[in-house]
């Protein structure tokens, strides 16, 4: 570069969304609906981690329902007090809704752990009586279509904040027809439900993880998304995706980078660490670095609509 030149300019103006501006918003209703109700909802928090992400989202989590005007209660339990507590909080009539921060005990142990928690006080929306609505791309309970249903809060804030990137749902038939995205995680908790969800709204979904490659073949023409094998790499994912979706807990991930990734795709970031390298600032057309503050929002929301469903 010649002395005194202008600097070059990156090829895209990447938007960095910030999921607190975007998740007052929300909470503004949330208040609203909360004042409406005449009553403050109680939700109980079970916590066996003394520090980590757990308890960090579990701080978090409190501090975000007070801010709607919700109480939360963290119990703060050893291992093997957390059955006893989550039956306690079942029964107990003052609970509107129960909250489970994993690990509690194991992962083996916490899938059953969360089999135990009553659906009507989901507010993770994790429990299989919800999952297999979301599978089957059943959205409400009744065929008047007046109750919805649970689903689970991480995705769905990552579905609200790809709506906030400029995210195209004007698909004939479905909203996110023609969209192709690929999600780097495919957990119980986050990445197989956002995946299904993402192809039930018309998106085709590549799921990478250690194990190797799914697709999640978009529900257009069916009810729901289908699942097949895949030899899908790593590289021939992130080249071909509008959407990429990451939650890879670990430092040793090797970073998305701008090499990797289409020009004006859109990039989020779900983990606890980074996923992205610094290099898709002038490559992605929006970046959302983190979900947390409308994984929080959107349990609050669950809430609400848990107490809407008892009527």
């Amino acid at each position: 570069m010649r002395l005194g030149s202008p600097p070059v300019e990156p090829a895209i103006r990447t938007t960095v969304v910030d999921p607190s501006e975007v998740a007052e918003r929300f909470r503004a209703d949330i208040r609203e609906q909360v004042r409406e109700r005449g009553r403050r909802l109680r939700i109980v928090g079970l916590l066996t981690q003394q520090e980590g992400p757990a308890r960090t989202y579990a701080q978090y989590a409190r501090r975000g329902a007070e801010n709607v005007g919700m109480e939360m209660e963290l119990w703060e339990l050893a291992p093997r007090d957390v059955l006893a507590a989550i039956r306690r909080a079942n029964e107990d009539e003052t609970v509107d809704g129960i909250f489970l921060y994993y690990p509690l005990v194991d992962p083996a142990e916490d899938r059953w752990l969360r089999e135990l928690v009553d659906p009507r006080k989901d507010v993770e929306g994790m429990h299989s009586f919800w999952s297999r609505l979301l599978y089957e791309n059943r959205r409400y309970l009744d065929e008047e279509r007046t109750r919805r249903t649970i689903v689970p809060c991480t995705p769905l804030a990552i579905l609200k904040l790809l709506d906030e990137t400029g995210l195209r749902r004007q698909g004939v038939q479905a909203p996110l027809e023609g969209v192709t995205a690929c999600v780097i995680n495919r957990s119980e908790v986050v990445g197989r439900p956002l995946s299904a969800m993402l192809a039930n709204d018309g998106a085709t979904v590549v799921s990478l993880d250690l194990t190797g490659s799914v697709v999640f073949d978009p529900a257009i023409g069916r009810h729901t998304h289908s699942v097949r094998d895949a030899e899908i790499t790593r590289a021939q994912a992130l080249a071909g995706a509008d959407v990429v979706i990451t939650g890879v807990p670990s430092r040793e991930f090797p970073l998305v980078t701008a090499a990797e990734i289409a020009e004006g795709a859109i990039c989020v970031n779900f983990s606890q660490f980074r996923n992205f390298d610094d290099s898709i600032m002038g490559r992605a057309s929006a970046f959302v670095p983190r979900v947390g503050p409308m994984t929080v929002t959107m349990a609050t929301r669950n809430l609400l609509r848990l107490v809407e469903l008892q009527g």
